[in-house]
């Protein structure tokens, strides 16, 4: 009875890691994106921004100028974001190695994924899509870091 127990579980536990072993390519393509966009902005690379983000993307962010409790939206297009990389790679600016560079995957589906790029300008929800079998970042709502718990 022991043995057919241990053959039973062997074999589950082979059919849940062949399933796992599926899914991992795709889960790590959505991670790669959501580096790349971290990184594009981190390092001023817009070869980074046009390989993980679709130029039909929506980007809006919430953020609070200083002082200022209320919330304002600031919307970035493609453009802008590319924009954005190439002049911060053209000032020298560098962000700092201890910047945070969290990556959350919450979801993949066939043609859609969800994931959460935690940075130091905030939080970034990020929705991708599949084009022609690559993950694209076509919607992005930020917020800049929440307050901290008391």
């Amino acid at each position: 009875m022991r043995t057919i127990l241990a053959v039973l579980a062997w074999l589950c536990a082979g059919i849940t890691g062949v399933a796992v072993a599926q899914a991992d390519p795709e889960r790590e393509a959505v991670r790669r994106a959501a580096l790349d966009y971290l990184e594009g902005f981190y390092h001023g690379d817009s070869t980074l921004i046009v390989r993980s983000i679709h130029p039909d993307v929506r980007k809006i962010g919430y953020y609070r100028a200083q002082g200022d409790p209320a919330y304002r939206n600031e919307p970035m297009s493609f453009a802008q974001m590319n924009a954005y990389a190439n002049n911060f790679k053209r000032s020298g600016r560098t962000t700092p190695a201890t910047a945070p560079r969290g990556i959350e995957i919450y979801e993949v589906l066939n043609q859609t994924a969800s994931a959460k790029v935690t940075a130091w300008w905030g939080i970034d929800y990020l929705h991708l899509a599949k084009y022609d079998g690559k993950w694209m970042i076509v919607n992005v709502l930020w917020q800049d870091p929440p307050d901290p718990k008391p």
